[in-house]
């Protein structure tokens, strides 16, 4: 382990985070908000980014992948911290408060603990939204995409950031691939934000939103979200880029190649349009049969709470919480699934639920035919052993690790479904959970020591548990060890 090449490379990260706070701060300097907190947020990241500097080294070295583990978990731990501090100087919230902000800003989680946000300046507001852009593709994939004379080894940081066992392999070196993903990142950002204004939505408003939208994170400049707005049309442009941001990233990069089979093709995606579907037609059956909705109405309100909640975006247009038990546990289930590998959404991931039934039907193949030799295939890739594995330890940890969150906050005081609905709609990064934490609720009313287990279970959520539980572990940071 060479911790001199971590501190190297946390330096250039903290510079860099910390200069994205110059677009708040221009905003206020703009129409009026904090300056000063935005400027003293930038001095400690400068300050930070010095003092790591000067104990790394200046050439550059290839890392090996703990050192690109610890330094991706390290930069969402440190970058959380950073941006706390423009919540705290601005008075806006709290310390334990404005970690858990910043904390699912970059998660995209979108679980809010302000309670007004009408009384929150608009610089605030984008840096909110900001947060979700730069962690919903990945701190590390944006660094590596603007900068990509980093060195060798970059390959090991985006490993260790991305979601979900993922195939696509448009471009052969990863830099490249970095800046690929992230040029459709921004033409996305920029279509959403585009239509928006085309739906009414003032110039920030539409920034903030797409941001919010592509990252499928889930801040809204509005207390009420989206149903602020009560504009169909509006819903159905928010659901359409919920949907196209749930997908692999990597098959619009291989689309420039293939064409529109690259993405029509993909049996991942396919079947998450499956899933939204699905839940969309459940949802109505039950709200027409139980909840006194009309047809039409109840279409519309859970198409777009299917392409929310599935995609983990956590936009809300109705309260779901007063919806039937049964649309309620279809919204669990599809909060749990959440969106495709590799795309800016969270939860267990599409691939991850094809590859455990395709291994379970695999299993019951073996118990009739003993001797007989089978593979599991997605899309005419094969997936080794070794992937089916760790979708296995994955889906183990993800449920046991949820399970102690929704333990730690019932010893907190939380109501039994309520910690339920919270503990995986944070693994999940959806945000709205039910009860007293459901869909037209913050998170302000959760104890302190639940709020630290829900910063925990955010980030864990975010970086797929593996790569925060390894630097847990002693002999990980032994020269010695792995």
């Amino acid at each position: 382990m060479n911790l001199k090449v971590i501190y190297t490379m946390l330096s250039r990260i903290m510079l860099v985070s910390g200069a994205m706070v110059a677009l708040p701060l221009a905003i206020s300097l703009i129409m009026g908000g904090p300056i000063l907190a935005f400027i003293f947020s930038m001095a400690v990241a400068g300050l930070a980014s010095v003092v790591l500097k000067k104990r790394g080294v200046a050439q550059e070295n290839s890392l090996t992948p703990r050192e690109g583990t610890a330094i991706t978990a390290l930069s969402w731990l440190f970058v959380s911290l950073l941006f706390a501090l423009p919540y705290i100087f601005s008075g806006t919230l709290g310390p334990l408060d404005s970690l858990v902000e910043s904390i699912s800003g970059l998660t995209g989680t979108g679980a809010t603990v302000i309670d007004d946000l009408g009384a929150v300046p608009q610089s605030i507001l984008f840096f909110r939204a900001m947060t979700h852009w730069l962690g919903g593709l990945g701190i590390i994939v944006i660094f590596v995409a603007i900068f990509p004379q980093i060195g060798r080894g970059s390959a090991k940081m985006v490993n260790a950031e991305s979601t979900g066992p993922t195939s696509s392999k448009a471009l052969p070196r990863i830099k490249e691939t970095a800046s690929a993903l992230f040029t459709v990142y921004l033409i996305f950002t920029i279509a959403a934000a585009a239509a928006y204004m085309l739906c009414g939505l003032t110039f920030l408003d539409a920034i903030d939103t797409s941001f919010s939208t592509i990252a499928t994170g889930g801040f809204s400049t509005k207390d009420a979200s989206i149903a602020y707005y009560n504009n169909p049309v509006l819903e159905l442009v928010i659901a359409f880029f919920m949907i196209i941001s749930s997908a692999n990233f990597g098959i619009y990069v291989e689309a420039r190649k293939r064409g529109l089979s690259a993405i029509t093709g993909d049996m991942e995606f396919r079947t998450y349009i499956g899933i939204v579907l699905a839940a969309t037609v459940l949802m109505t059956i039950s709200l027409v049969l139980q909840g006194n909705y009309g047809f039409v109405e109840a279409l519309r309100e859970t198409f777009f709470q299917s392409a929310s909640l599935s995609s983990t975006t956590g936009f809300v247009s109705a309260d779901f919480d007063q919806w039937p038990s049964f649309a309620k546990f279809i919204i669990l289930l599809i909060i749990i699934v959440g969106g495709c590998g590799g795309s800016t959404a969270g939860g267990l991931k599409v691939i991850r639920l094809i590859l455990l039934v395709k291994s379970f039907t695999s299993i019951l193949k073996l118990h009739i035919h003993p001797r007989a030799v089978l593979h599991v295939t997605v899309s005419h890739e094969r997936y080794s052993q070794d992937t089916i594995f760790r979708v296995l330890c994955f889906f183990f940890i993800y449920m046991a690790l949820s399970t102690l969150w929704a333990a730690c906050m019932m010893m907190d005081g939380v109501a039994f479904m309520d910690a339920i609905g919270v503990s995986f709609s944070t693994m999940s990064n959806a945000g709205p959970a039910f009860g007293q934490f459901g869909a037209t609720c913050t998170y302000s009313a959760l104890p302190d020591f639940s709020k630290f287990v829900v910063c925990l279970s955010m980030l864990f959520g975010r970086l797929e548990s593996v790569t925060l539980l390894a630097i847990f572990i002693p002999s990980f940071w032994k020269k010695s060890g792995w």
